[in-house]
């Protein structure tokens, strides 16, 4: 395993006392309640107005400003306290909020990471057994009897839509300016297949920044039609076209362009699926390559990342992957990926690391 220095540091070795040890096992066995309340503390407006007053809150202007009982505001402050999201004035006995705590309530990341868990992984991730023992995303049942979220993202109630997409487009968004001067930049591409992609948001980007691309989405097709509906009207639409694909279908085979195909892309694509079905996916995809094609896969590998938090994140998402989206995929590192692109018969050529929030892209050509 090929861990960044700060990886390296942090996994290789203990770090901890023995009290600061036992400190977090119990942290970690009460973690269902520590999220629960610290999601209620934001909820509630708790933490917003102790980050806004210039001394802190007693319980009992708490208790008046947020129209909670005495009970409920106690219950959460006492928690919060353990919690460490924030402090108290012994003396004052007014409560302020800490540095945890600002980053609860202000980090971008970790409030996608909060609606993403309450709404899409909470009650699944009870199944969370069931689901590595059979590999299949048990977690899903009680939002609906698809095999993977993916085919039941468009029935999915409002709000679960919204944190799912949220929680997607957060961490690809970020990187979208830096991945298109890649895209575009050193290679002349002018026709790309976006593999996976969603509603389109990809293919909006490439249009808007170069005029002559034309861009063909490869989805299955209940996404295709929310991905037209969502780039309808919208500026260069036009050159974004849909095809309706199952990609776990082995004999599903990409379509092949007349003229050539300058580019595919795969953005945050592959770790929806095994190691096994990502090797047909990319195997499938070089039947429709040149010698002057480039696939460009971007994914947050978690062994490349700066930032150990970022890891942590990712490492986490893979249980995403098995209790609710398919069962059998995860967040990858650099020598799973290296081993899927090998065996399907390409090569990578170049890797760009630290895009957004820490996205690498593996350039990958014809062997």
């Amino acid at each position: 395993m090929n861990l960044t220095p700060e990886l390296k540091k942090k996994y290789t070795k203990e770090s901890l006392s023995a009290r600061e040890a036992q400190r977090l096992a119990e942290f970690i066995a009460w973690g269902p309640v520590v999220f629960q309340a610290s999601r209620l503390m934001i909820k509630f407006g708790i933490l917003d107005l102790l980050r806004d007053s210039h001394d802190g809150l007693t319980r009992e202007e708490i208790c008046e400003k947020t129209n909670l009982s005495d009970y409920a505001v106690k219950c959460l402050l006492e928690a919060s306290l353990c919690i460490g999201t924030i402090l108290v004035n012994q003396e004052t006995e007014r409560y302020t909020i800490s540095k945890t705590g600002w980053f609860l309530l202000n980090d971008p990341a970790t409030r996608v990471n909060v609606d993403f868990n309450h709404d899409v992984n909470y009650i699944g991730w009870f199944n969370l057994e069931e689901s590595l023992v059979n590999g299949k995303p048990e977690g899903l049942k009680h939002f609906g009897s698809w095999p993977t979220v993916y085919e039941g993202l468009s029935s999915l109630p409002e709000q679960v839509q919204k944190s799912w997409f949220g929680f997607d487009h957060f961490y690809s968004d970020s990187s979208f300016p830096e991945a298109l001067e890649v895209v575009f930049k050193k290679h002349n591409t002018r026709s790309l297949y976006d593999v996976g992609g969603n509603t389109g948001k990809w293919a909006l980007q490439c249009v808007g920044y170069d005029n002559d691309v034309e861009v063909t989405i490869l989805d299955l097709p209940q996404q295709i039609k929310l991905m037209q509906d969502n780039v309808a009207s919208k500026n260069g639409s036009e050159r974004i076209k849909g095809h309706g694909i199952n990609l776990l279908d082995k004999e599903a085979q990409f379509p092949k362009r007349e003229g050539g195909l300058d580019a595919i892309w795969m953005s945050q694509f592959l770790d929806c699926f095994s190691m096994e079905e990502i090797v047909g996916i990319l195997s499938r995809a070089k039947n429709a390559m040149t010698k002057v094609t480039r696939l460009y896969i971007m994914e947050t590998l978690w062994d490349r990342q700066r930032f150990e938090p970022a890891a942590f994140c990712l490492t986490m998402t893979s249980l995403y992957f098995t209790a609710i989206a398919n069962g059998n995929s995860k967040m990858y590192n650099t020598e799973d990926m290296e081993a899927c692109v090998a065996e399907a018969g390409l090569e990578i050529e170049e890797i760009y690391d630290g895009l957004g929030q820490g996205h690498s892209i593996l350039v990958c050509k014809l062997k």
